[in-house]
């Protein structure tokens, strides 16, 4: 069995090689573009691959991408269109989207910026007690993800409700679905987190329409793809008001530019794709388990449909 290993945007791919040979021992498990033989793997494990990636491995079975999202796999050139195509699911991210969720509803909902402003005057007032009933949070995805983090808001007895186009339930949240669904949805909405994949039908869904749907004095958290936000439109809604605020992981172009507005706008907080990273060992006993299935003829979960985009 060969597999190659593929990612332009990992520091230290060797400890990912290192870990998938004591994974899968027996397994011959390269690095892409090392010098060794090409043109035999079976699979590939991928986050932002070359490529010319089926051009030079036309024998791949499947391919193990390093993240939930794929929406950066389908636009590959060349892809065939019977390749499995394996998105990891969890890996260690959700947890990690749940407390980046919980630090900005909490900063928020608590004031705690107003706090650090007054420390800063050398200030003792406290605020009002917080009204939870006024922090309704909204979260667009019912996935493994978007459950976790509408899973953990709920836990602290914030009114919470997902959105997915299924209407998938989510124990502790209300749930809706489809168009008609997500109108009432964004209506009860003060803190909108975006945990969608990326498709076609999603991209842009954070604009103008959305925003000024959203209950007054609105939070807005994105933390799954750039292409969902409309900037101009965030911006938009920022300075008229509708939103207070948002917090970014993502952006349509990463790093983001030293110029761009964001950086210095004191109502957005920028973070760089830090949300939910893939956790090595979660990520490479997930994988290793899925090829040995896939190895034994088993049918596995994480398969993409191409036609919902994920």
């Amino acid at each position: 069995m060969d597999i190659v290993f593929a990612s332009a945007q990992e520091a230290e791919p060797q400890a990912w090689i290192e870990a998938l040979r004591d994974a899968l021992p027996g397994a011959r498990i390269r690095l892409w573009g090392d010098g060794q033989p090409e043109g035999h793997a079976d699979f590939a494990v991928v986050w932002a691959p070359p490529a010319d990636l089926f051009v030079r491995e036309p024998r791949l079975r499947a391919l193990f991408n390093l993240g939930a999202g794929v929406d950066a796999l389908l636009c590959l050139p060349g892809l065939p269109d019977d390749l499995p195509l394996v998105r990891l699911e969890d890996g260690g991210m959700a947890v990690q989207m749940a407390e980046y969720t919980l630090y900005h509803l909490l900063h928020e909902s608590r004031d705690f910026g107003r706090y650090e402003r007054q420390q800063a005057e050398v200030l003792w007032r406290p605020l009002d007690d917080i009204d939870r009933a006024a922090w309704t949070v909204g979260v667009l995805g019912a996935g493994a993800m978007g459950a976790r983090v509408a899973q953990a808001c709920a836990a602290l007895e914030y009114p919470t409700a997902v959105w997915s186009r299924s209407g998938r339930a989510v124990p502790g949240a209300e749930s809706y679905g489809g168009e008609a669904g997500l109108v009432a949805f964004l209506a009860r909405t003060r803190v909108l987190v975006n945990v969608l994949p990326l498709t076609d039908a999603t991209r842009g869904i954070l604009c103008r329409r959305t925003f000024e749907q959203l209950r007054p004095d609105a939070l807005v958290i994105n933390i799954a793809r750039g292409g969902h936000l409309v900037e101009s439109d965030l911006l938009a809604a920022l300075d008229s008001g509708r939103l207070r605020a948002a917090a970014l992981d993502v952006f349509e172009r990463e790093p983001l530019p030293p110029a761009h507005p964001f950086w210095s706008d004191a109502r957005i907080r920028v973070t760089p794709h830090v949300a939910g990273a893939s956790l090595m060992d979660r990520t490479v006993r997930q994988i290793a388990d899925k090829i040995q299935a896939l190895n034994r003829g088993e049918v596995i979960s994480g398969v993409v449909d191409r036609n919902r985009q994920y």
